[in-house]
């Protein structure tokens, strides 16, 4: 696939980017647009979102970046996360890594979700934290 149009999905949500570039299991983005789908951004000691800053290995600079775009799928499975794709390669899944996951897991703190009651009453995850909670689900599928 040449340059055309892609979902990525993150842990953060799914993005439309146009003008990326899919040759196999590699996924060429502009450096920008690294940024507004990942947060991560290309500089000079290598991919850094906020104070984290990955540097590349030398001498394989070329597999990371090239004409100002940069693989994020080489890049996420460089740093450990799960890189997949659809076989059309239009949209791609960046899986956090299992050093992050496990570290979320150790901390047995939920992400903050906000969901109606019965009644439509909006309630909040963090409305309840110190306080032991009780979470009932189910889906009909």
């Amino acid at each position: 696939m040449a340059l055309g149009q892609i979902t990525l999905l993150t842990e953060t949500g799914a993005v439309g980017l146009a003008d990326a570039d899919v040759r196999g299991h590699d996924l060429w983005l502009a450096a920008a647009a690294l940024n507004v789908a990942t947060g991560f951004e290309l500089k000079p000691e290598g991919l850094c979102r906020d104070d984290l800053c990955f540097p590349l290995p030398q001498g394989r600079e070329h597999e990371f970046t090239r004409d100002g775009r940069v693989n994020v799928a080489a890049f996420w499975r460089y740093r450990g996360g799960a890189v997949t794709h659809s076989q059309a390669g239009d949209i791609w899944v960046l899986g956090e890594p299992s050093d992050e996951q496990a570290t979320r897991i150790e901390s047995l703190e939920a992400p903050d979700f906000t969901l109606p009651d019965a009644s439509g009453r909006m309630h909040s995850l963090s409305d309840y934290r110190g306080r032991k909670v009780l979470l009932a689900t189910w889906a009909s599928w």
